[in-house]
């Protein structure tokens, strides 16, 4: 009988998570805008396996590689990455280090002369920023995080998701002109778990009921 292939891709990204105890299910309310939501996937513990952690960096960094040299990129050039804090600072790092693109991150301290967060490392006013982030879901640290930028003379394209929770962040962040790329959508890794026989069809259908109700609201 021939052995299963191993999951690759967006699905080994799945797997993982799930190996990870990163995915549960039950009843939970998620920031501002995920309320009663039957599932919940933290995918910060990735910094608890490196080798994870920087494969899931590498299929960010090939997914754009990829969208930038098609015929009509998808991607626009980019001269620095940052990290949405918090989820997003470690698979920043971990994407410069693969890249080889420098990183800037915004500072969750005061400074002390004006009170306000502001943004460590080397850049240029004018430089275009690539912008990571674990999950999203409704887009707004998104959106908050890519204003501070262009505060600071930087520009936002591109934002780009380990995992979207598919609750409206694509469309919210076109109409503010940025462009989300995700690796995994949560139909997508709902759909892996239970054909892989994982979860009960009971969550399942829960769970893919929020995800398309999310979808329509």
């Amino acid at each position: 009988m021939p052995r299963p292939s191993r999951a690759t891709g967006n699905l080994w990204l799945a797997k993982t998570l799930w190996d990870l105890g990163a995915v549960q299910f039950g009843d939970f309310t998620l920031g501002r805008t995920t309320l009663h939501s039957p599932v919940y996937v933290n995918l910060r513990l990735l910094i608890s396996k490196p080798r994870a952690l920087r494969r899931a960096a590498g299929l960010m960094y090939q997914k754009v590689e990829t969208l930038q040299t098609m015929l009509h990129p998808h991607v626009a050039p980019f001269d620095r990455v940052a990290g949405i804090p918090f989820g997003g600072l470690h698979l920043a790092t971990a994407f410069s280090l693969t890249s080889n693109v420098p990183m800037v991150y915004i500072h969750p301290s005061k400074n002390r002369e004006t009170r306000e967060p502001f943004l460590e490392g080397i850049y240029q006013r004018g430089e275009t920023v690539l912008l990571l982030d674990d999950l999203i879901t409704g887009g707004g640290n998104v959106i908050e995080t890519a204003a501070f930028l262009r505060m600071t003379g930087l520009k936002v394209k591109n934002v780009v998701v380990l995992l979207d929770r598919q609750e409206g962040a694509k469309e919210r962040l076109h109409a503010h002109g940025y462009n989300l790329i995700s690796i995994l959508s949560l139909e997508t890794m709902l759909n892996y778990l239970m054909a892989s026989g994982k979860i009960e069809e009971d969550w399942y259908r829960k769970s893919i009921d929020y995800v398309l109700s999310r979808r329509r609201d």
